[in-house]
Formats: C-alpha cells, sequence, structure tokens
C-alpha cells in the first residue's frame, strides 16, 4: 500500500477529499501523516477526528527545524509520497532535491500561468476567460515541476471571484485524488525512479 504524507495550512479541503476517496476505496493508499505549519490550521482537527495522526512543523522555531522535522517524519514512516494539499509554505531547494519526484502539488491555475499563492486572483485581474487547476511534481523553483494533470474552469460572464474561486475547488477535488491514483499505480510515469 503506497504510503502518503499530507501538508495544509488551512481547513484542509483538498485533504478531506483525499481522505474520503482513501476511505471509500477509491484511492489505495495509507495516509500515514496530516502536518501543518501553523498551529491553529482547522485541517489538523478534522484529521485527527478521523484517526490519522497530526503533526506541527514547527516553523516558529526556523524553516530549517520545520523540515528537519518534516525529513524525520518521512524516515519514520517510509513515506512513498507527499502530498501538498494547500500547503503555504515554500520548501527549500535541499528538502526538494532530497526527495526528487516523490513530492506533489496542486495549484489553483493553469500552469505555467499564474504561480505563486494568489493563483486564482491574478487570473481573474488579468482577465483570463478559462483558468483551472494543475498537478505537479515539486521540484526546486515555484509551480514550476513536470505538470502530471491539468482540468480547466470557464470563467462565466456572471462570475465574481468568490464564485470562480469555489469552482476551481471544486475541480481541485475532482481531479487531485484521481491524479494520485494514476501517479500511484504507474500509470502515469514520472520519468524519475518509480521502482521505489
Amino acid at each position: 500500500m503506497t504510503s502518503i504524507g499530507l501538508l495544509i495550512s488551512g481547513r484542509g479541503s483538498n485533504m478531506d477529499a483525499i481522505l474520503d476517496r482513501v476511505e471509500s476505496g477509491d484511492l489505495k493508499a495509507n495516509v500515514s501523516f496530516v502536518a501543518s505549519d501553523r498551529p491553529g490550521a482547522p485541517g489538523l482537527e478534522k484529521a485527527a477526528a478521523r484517526g490519522v495522526e497530526t503533526e506541527l512543523l514547527p516553523y516558529q522555531n526556523s524553516k530549517e527545524a520545520a523540515e528537519e522535522h518534516l525529513h524525520r517524519l518521512w524516515r519514520r514512516h517510509d513515506l512513498d509520497w507527499l502530498v501538498l494539499a494547500g500547503f503555504m509554505r515554500i520548501l527549500s531547494p535541499g528538502f526538494v532535491s532530497s526527495h526528487t519526484g516523490r513530492i506533489v502539488n496542486i495549484h489553483p491555475a493553469l500552469l505555467p500561468s499564474f504561480p505563486g499563492a494568489h493563483g486564482i486572483e491574478d487570473a481573474w485581474n488579468y482577465g483570463v476567460k478559462v483558468t483551472g487547476v494543475t498537478v505537479h511534481l515539486v521540484d526546486e523553483l515555484v509551480d514550476h515541476g513536470t505538470i502530471l494533470s491539468q482540468m480547466p474552469v470557464r470563467v462565466k460572464p456572471d462570475d465574481n471571484m468568490e464564485t470562480l474561486e469555489r469552482r476551481i475547488h471544486r475541480a481541485e477535488h475532482r481531479l487531485y485524488w484521481r491524479t494520485l491514483e494514476k501517479l500511484f499505480s504507474g500509470i502515469i510515469h514520472t520519468g524519475k525512479d518509480d521502482s521505489r
């Protein structure tokens, strides 16, 4: 069974969608832990209520301390994949390079357009007619790694940024687990060491 860790920063809606699919058996994986950089993240409480081990990464001490804690979690649980599900920190190049091709992220825009923390807002302000969602491997640059899948979301004439954001989140919840399922089963090949 594929062992994964989930990283969150907030309410954990993508985390919930992934846990739903793990519990239903649609996504063949074991969620070893959910970790957050924020002590008050509502997603931690939700994960604990579902019986998942939770961890607080000590970013209040330093980025180095937080990533060392994450290294230890990875080794302790013998993770296959680290899945970023609304994690709003940038992992250091050193951390990423030590787990090359084993960290996955979801981004609320069609990369390479609109990288960074405000993908939905940036696309809206630019006036695009189509935006969407991207699942990609994490590399040493921000929102830059190999694209695994994308789902377009059309901007409707009567949209505002809030309605668009809701539809993008719904697209995330549909796309992420399906992409992870294909990744874990070997249907998607990353060009990295898929034999681990």
